[in-house]
């Protein structure tokens, strides 16, 4: 049977956290690691409480700084799958079983949840208008270029094989919120199989997001990524982030 791993890279959800353990189905919580990028509340001790295992930076390295931790420590305790669930609850963590399962039946490598079923749906989630339309551009734009069929490309809600995070250089991605956009690019140039489930949108106070204007850098960035990626197929070999790690197993 496959060791699923559920991974929580955290900043500032105390608040939180507890309903989000609540929501992953009781047989995933046994294997559950929380990495808690210097928040500034109670997260890590809120965490304890509830019998996590707690990693704690000594310094804030930043969203993809921290998955980066989340991803060796999930191979180090011999993952098979690894689920990645924001703990402050803007992602129904319901749909873990979904997500591993279509991994442990070897019909996907990677998947997401998809926050954009309906627009009238995604709206009423909270999700802002602007937000709504440059998610809407930039998942076309990303599967135009790549070739892909995903629903949405900007979903903090995923699960990788360990094959994945074997053969993928993240080590190499950004330490910010692009890190995201860097992997997906990553997956899709190494042929790896991605594909989503359904998810509703749930925008709240607690719930965390970035501002209009690192909105805006983001896709900026995201445009560049593409850049890259199309710049590599055409042979350009400048990129780093495209190599592969080469112990994919």
């Amino acid at each position: 049977m496959s060791k699923v791993v559920v991974v929580l890279p955290a900043y500032n959800a105390a608040k939180t956290l507890p309903q989000t353990i609540q929501d992953i189905p009781e047989q995933y919580r046994k294997d559950i690691i929380l990495v808690d990028d210097c928040s500034k509340d109670d997260t890590a001790k809120v965490a304890e409480s509830l019998g996590l295992r707690v990693v704690r930076h000594e310094r804030n390295t930043g969203y993809g700084g921290n998955q980066k931790t989340c991803y060796r420590l999930a191979l180090e305790a011999g993952a098979d799958v690894v689920v990645m669930v924001h703990p402050d609850y803007q992602y129904n963590p319901k749909v873990v079983p979904h997500m591993a399962g279509l991994i442990e039946n070897n019909i996907c490598d990677v998947m997401l949840g998809n926050r954009i079923r309906t627009r009238r749906e995604t709206l009423a989630g909270g999700m802002p208008v602007y937000k709504y339309l440059s998610n809407r551009f930039l998942s076309l734009l990303c599967n135009v270029v790549t070739g892909e069929n995903l629903g949405e490309w900007h979903s903090g809600l995923r699960a990788y094989s360990a094959k994945v995070l074997r053969t993928l250089p993240w080590q190499d991605n950004s330490d910010d919120f692009i890190f995201d956009m860097q992997f997906l690019v990553q997956a899709s140039y190494h042929g790896m199989r991605m594909g989503d489930v359904p998810v509703e949108t749930k925008y709240f106070e607690e719930a965390s997001s970035i501002n209009f204007s690192r909105s805006l850098t983001y896709g900026l960035l995201t445009l560049w990524v593409l850049a890259q990626y199309a710049l590599r197929k055409a042979g350009v070999d400048a990129f780093t982030i495209f190599k592969r790690n080469g112990n994919g197993k």
